[in-house]
């Protein structure tokens, strides 16, 4: 058995849409941290049964398994998906990456942790915490008027000056706050008096219920322009020269846990002279404080960064507010004086984690009713309206947390993450019916003192680039991987935002932690500000591509996924694949992302990946079917059927992801025996273009995948019916 004849395209593909629509439900272990793009761990799991394991992956995915003695090496781990799949099932690992965060993440998803000693560390954080900060939370309840109300979310509106009358204007977009969705009514904004009103109907919504004047959904700012509601002139926004936006604190959703026992809906209200008096109290008490942890470091230039930079942003503790500011540093100095090691590092990296909600780029989904963190669009969004969530975090009486944002949201999940690594499992349907399948006797980490005691399993992780890995000839059974896709993601310019805090926790003994950034003109990825294009991404991928070809054995798999909606992007492929001496035994295609994730829905981004199976010799294998249109066509049909089958309802976006991977497969293999690896980069990448240009041009793949499309569902029928039919 191996991959190309092991693998099951339905049965994965279904498997990793389920996954993909909760994946922290489904892989709890993503939860230690924030990474970009993380890929299905049912998919690397399914590859790795498939090729080591001499049975139909139907049968052994929810078994148990101990695969020791095989060695697995991804050299771009990011987020640890590949390794941490392959770890659980006993291999040895390899892993690799230039940046200290993902390598930073993928240790503490695998380092053992003494959970009880976890717990009363996380405990007492809460406590120290709540004891200095914690009244800078509560707010007064409207219904019973307790006191001791929590709140969830600060909201608060940019404020510019209008340059011509010199008043203050708020830049509100539009003036709802809640749709009527997880809300009885709908809540506006009065434009005039800020009172929060509650109606039916936006259509028409009516007058205020407190000055009288007309309610409206409609705001003044838009496409960087406002009309001063005081003297009737258009400004434009941002302006970078008054430095970091100003902010009003204009709402507020807290939580009473009386009232909510006989009130359905959310608690709103507009913040009273108390609430804006504990916020300039905090403000005071972090004027008063000589911070050690909050980082001073400059806000480069880059592609995602220049975003904030126009904004007026020039440092990273300016994307803060006070109050925040004052609750991570004190969050980090309890932290900092922990003498436990593998916990103080488990809630740093936690307080990395936290980072992403506790800033002032957060917004508020006013469907949802809930805090959208940083990263939810891989990018650094700069909204005009912005929500501050409770830095504690909120539990009820029974142990429930309300909210999100805070610290005993991120302590639960870890919770989580750790116990999923002790005890992992899968997730199995039977029809709409859910099975949790135990697989006992797997475990995620260093060591296990309870399942398997004295055991320690063989985990090398390296924060450094794959190409000066010292890996032996023939010493890998597999390199798995998920490589960057070109410019896709900024990893490294948006981990910068997490690496500046955390970096001061730990550069005193972690030695990847005393560079100042996580930038490296050695990143993979196209990036216009370090002036890296196609040239330099190709050229790191082939030297890494050669390096790891080395260290297969001879006949061991290099598997890897990767989609890209632009076909140039996938040339690097062919000359990297060239280049190692590799040639592709298959290509199959899985499902990898969420459709409707903030950053793909609406887009014409594929949720599908193209995993390439590459190996040292050529193996007799349908993937070497000689080109024509036509076997080009049923290559992409198949691919289509099986994701049908698999419960994926393919877009066209996804359809043309499967033909640039099948035409890059078709080019490598037309290559062959003529192919010269000494030549320059940028003429190998000329000679690709011209290659895959004479399979298909790319004025005739669209309306051709188009039509593959069309033909896809009826053939996806013929064969369910066929089916049937057998049964």
């Amino acid at each position: 058995m191996s991959i190309e004849t092991n693998f099951d395209v339905p049965f994965v593909a279904n498997l990793a849409l389920r996954e993909k629509q909760i994946q922290q439900n489904y892989r709890p272990y993503i939860a230690v941290h924030k990474w970009f793009a993380r890929r299905p761990g049912t998919l690397f799991r399914a590859l790795i049964l498939s090729e080591f394991v001499d049975r139909p992956i139907r049968e052994t995915f929810f078994q148990s398994h101990n695969l020791k003695g095989v060695r697995i090496g991804d050299p771009f781990m990011g987020g640890g998906t590949t390794l941490v799949e392959a770890n659980r099932l006993g291999c040895d690992i390899v892993g690799y990456d230039i940046n200290p965060m993902a390598y930073w993440i993928v240790r503490q998803e695998i380092d053992y942790l003494e959970l009880d000693a976890y717990k009363k560390a996380a405990n007492k954080l809460l406590e120290e915490l709540e004891s200095e900060v914690g009244s800078f939370y509560q707010t007064t309840c409207l219904r019973c008027g307790s006191k001791e109300a929590r709140v969830k979310y600060f909201l608060w509106v940019k404020v510019q000056t209008c340059k011509y009358c010199g008043k203050d204007v708020d830049l509100f977009p539009g003036y709802i706050l809640a749709l009527n969705r997880r809300h009885p009514n709908y809540v506006l904004v009065c434009p005039k008096c800020g009172h929060l009103n509650e109606v039916k109907n936006v259509n028409s919504p009516g007058h205020c219920a407190s000055c009288g004047a007309p309610l409206r959904v409609d705001g003044v700012a838009k496409r960087n322009q406002f009309v001063c509601p005081h003297c009737g002139a258009t400004n434009t926004y941002p302006d970078p020269n008054s430095g970091p936006p100003r902010h009003r604190l204009f709402a507020i959703e807290y939580y009473c846990e009386e009232c909510k026992l006989h009130y359905k809906g959310r608690f709103f209200k507009v913040p009273d002279e108390e609430d804006l008096q504990k916020c300039q109290e905090a403000a005071k008490r972090w004027r008063a404080l000589t911070p050690q942890f909050v980082p001073d470091e400059e806000i480069p230039v880059g592609d995602e960064t220049e975003r904030l930079r126009r904004w007026g942003y020039r440092y990273y503790k300016d994307l803060f507010n006070a109050r925040q500011l004052l609750g991570l540093e004190l969050s980090a100095q309890i932290i900092a004086r922990l003498e436990d090691v593998r916990v103080r590092n488990a809630l740093a990296t936690n307080l990395s984690d936290l980072l992403r909600y506790q800033n002032m780029l957060c917004r508020y989904d006013t469907a949802a009713l809930k805090s959208l963190d940083i990263f939810s669009i891989h990018g650094f969004p700069v909204g005009l309206i912005q929500c501050e969530s409770n830095l504690l975090g909120i539990r009820t009486a029974s142990g429930v947390n309300i909210g999100s944002g805070g610290w005993t949201n991120i302590i639960d999940k870890f919770v989580k993450a750790k116990q999923y690594c002790e005890r992992p499992f899968e997730v199995h349907y039977e029809g709409k019916r859910k099975h949790i399948v135990h697989t006992a006797g797997e475990w995620i980490g260093t060591e296990h003192p309870k399942l398997s005691p004295g055991e320690k399993r063989a985990v090398h992780l390296s924060c450094k680039n794959a190409i000066e890995s010292a890996l032996p000839p023939g010493s890998l059974d597999a390199v798995l991987t998920d490589p960057p896709y070109f410019g896709n993601v900024q990893y490294a310019e948006l981990m910068d935002f997490n690496y500046v805090w955390l970096r001061r926790l730990l550069a005193s003994y972690e030695p990847c932690f005393t560079r100042p950034s996580t930038r490296s003109k050695h990143e993979l990825t196209g990036n216009a500000t370090m002036k890296r294009g196609l040239d330099h991404f190709t050229e790191g991928l082939s030297k890494v591509f050669q390096r790891m070809a080395v260290a297969l054995k001879p006949s061991a798999p290099m598997a890897f996924t990767y989609h890209h909606n632009r076909l140039e992007a996938y040339y690097p492929l062919v000359v990297a694949i060239l280049d190692a001496g590799l040639i592709p035994t298959a290509c199959f295609p899985c499902p990898s992302e969420m459709g409707a994730s903030i950053h793909i829905s609406g887009t014409r981004s594929s949720v599908v990946d193209t995993i390439f199976v590459c190996r040292h010799s050529k193996v007799v294998l349908d993937s070497l079917t000689p080109y024509s249109i036509e076997s080009f066509k049923k290559a992409v049909e198949k691919d289509l059927v099986q994701l049908r089958k698999g419960g994926l309802k393919p877009t066209e976006g996804d359809a043309l992801c499967i033909a640039y991977g099948h035409l890059t497969r078709w080019a490598i293999l037309h290559f062959q025996g003529r192919w010269d690896r000494d030549i320059p980069v940028s003429e190998k990448l000329r000679l690709v273009e011209a290659e895959v240009k004479a399979l298909l041009s790319a004025e005739k793949i669209k309306p051709l995948i188009a039509d593959v499309l069309k033909r896809t569902e009826a053939l996806y029928y013929h064969d369910v019916g066929a089916e049937r039919s057998l049964v």
